[in-house]
């Protein structure tokens, strides 16, 4: 079952690029949260969309969030690509998939994980979900447009 704008996002926990483990529940009340969904490290497509977050990442931190990546990659190929690329936001490794289809993340041809945005708020609630495989940047136009409509 997909999650919808206005459930509560799911808890989950996952391991960093950094092997600390991560909950989305830690934020919950503190911050909002960007959770993006991306097929892989180091491919063009997902190297321009970390990129374009990571450019914007000061901007989203003004607006009082913190940006989380998850795709199925190693903690270690995380910690690589956030090496390679100066990505100053967490990485999880979500390596059977389950929080993808925890969260009703889409495959594009039934075989490639699927692009998806959530905005959820600091009470943890889905404010916003943006799913394109091919438009990379409006992922980081979406979240934005989106924190800034919430109201503080």
């Amino acid at each position: 079952m997909a999650i919808k704008v206005g459930d509560t996002a799911p808890d989950f926990t996952l391991t960093s690029q950094t092997g600390e483990s991560v909950s989305l529940g830690d934020f919950r009340g503190n911050t909002a949260v960007v959770l993006y969904f991306y097929p892989k490290d180091d491919t063009p497509g997902c190297t321009s969309e970390a990129c374009a977050f990571r450019d914007s990442y000061q901007v989203f931190k003004d607006a009082g969030a913190e940006v989380i990546g998850v795709s199925s990659d190693s903690a270690y190929d995380h910690e690589q690509f956030a090496k390679k690329h100066n990505l100053p936001f967490i990485l999880l490794s979500d390596s059977g998939s389950q929080v993808r289809k925890l969260y009703g993340v889409p495959a594009t041809l039934w075989i490639l994980p699927g692009r998806v945005t959530y905005v959820i708020d600091k009470e943890g609630v889905v404010r916003h979900i943006f799913d394109s495989m091919l438009d990379f940047k409006a992922h980081v136009d979406e979240a934005l447009r989106t924190l800034k409509a919430i109201p503080a």
